[in-house]
């Protein structure tokens, strides 16, 4: 059996929509962030010294970090969703699994905590904006003619840069690169997404 820790308004998200794409049966033990810090309950860190979400239970084994989630549950369960190893598409899968987290959500981040600093932190978002609009644009510029990253069909790194994908419309950047926002037009349509927005909520 599978247990996903789930933080609400978290990345665990896409390893909700992961589970719900593979179609492995799995429960779900859902924690809130705190209505004043937003920040993860001290629950979390009782099962993980980070006290971070996501974080999976396989075979009695804690599974933390999104990418490495992603590759465990997709080599497992999904290995379509990996290229053959023997192939360049198969080091494209691996520049963007890490490129997603170790890359993307740099600039991201930043955006989020300078902007907490209000007018302090006003010097730095020329710089920051100038990252997030490359990383954005590089993304744009991976989209294939499918709509898809890495391969034709649905593929681990599509699943991993769903979450910076979304953060660029949700800060005003579809207009500028439209295939980015095609990408997530057509996650957030299929039903797996769906049912997994609807349970992550619930």
């Amino acid at each position: 059996m599978i247990r996903l820790h789930h933080l609400n308004r978290s990345r665990s998200h896409r390893i909700f929509w992961l589970l719900e794409e593979i179609g492995e049966s799995y429960e779900v033990v859902h924690y809130d962030r705190n209505a004043e810090t937003n920040l993860a309950p001290k629950e979390l860190m009782d099962i993980h010294p980070l006290g971070k979400s996501p974080m999976i239970e396989l075979d009695g084994r804690l599974i933390t970090e999104s990418g490495a989630i992603v590759e465990v549950l997709c080599q497992r369960f999904a290995p379509g969703m990996i290229p053959n190893s023997d192939t360049d598409a198969y080091l494209s899968h691996l520049e963007l699994m890490h490129f997603a987290e170790g890359s993307a959500m740099i600039p991201i981040l930043l955006n989020l905590y300078v902007g907490r600093l209000k007018e302090a932190g006003a010097p730095l978002h020329p710089r920051i904006n100038a990252e997030m609009n490359n990383h954005f644009r590089y993304m744009n510029e991976r989209v294939r003619a499918s709509g898809h990253f890495v391969q034709d069909s649905l593929s681990a790194a599509d699943i991993m840069l769903s979450f910076p994908a979304e953060i660029s419309r949700r800060l005003g950047w579809a207009e500028d690169f439209a295939a980015l926002a095609g990408f997530v037009e057509m996650i957030e349509a299929r039903p797996a997404y769906k049912r997994a927005l609807e349970k992550g909520n619930s």
